[in-house]
């Protein structure tokens, strides 16, 4: 079993910065593949930013240049650094594992989430 707890979410203004969290704890096997996805109201989840056990991530292109996402393994906890904010970027920010996620970017594919912190940008 796998516990993912998010923080750091909030209101910002548009080109202003955010640090997300997520506390992992359960088994690190499980938690190979790392992700942070988010779901604006009326539309589907989507990936936003994925890693691998080593470190190799991915962004999606919507965020490419603006978000960066890390973990701290002797922390267990994965972050997402959200720089240059866009109103477009509200939504509910989740994290999720899986253990063998190879395309990062399909939530089918994560067995575990956390329950979700929300994101608001004005313009």
């Amino acid at each position: 079993q796998v516990q993912l707890v998010e923080s750091g979410g909030g209101s910002v203004q548009a080109g202003g910065s955010l640090t997300l969290s997520c506390a992992a704890s359960g088994s690190t096997y499980s938690r190979r593949v790392m992700a942070w996805f988010r779901q604006a109201p009326g539309k589907q989840r989507e990936g936003v930013a994925g890693i691998y056990t080593g470190g190799i991530s991915r962004h999606a292109d919507s965020v490419k240049g603006r978000f960066t996402i890390s973990q701290d393994n002797a922390k267990n906890t994965l972050y997402l650094q959200m720089n240059s904010l866009k109103p477009e970027d509200t939504a509910m920010y989740y994290c999720a594992a899986s253990e063998h996620a190879v395309i990062w970017y399909l939530a089918s594919l994560y067995n575990y989430w956390g329950q979700g912190t929300q994101v608001t940008v004005s313009s």
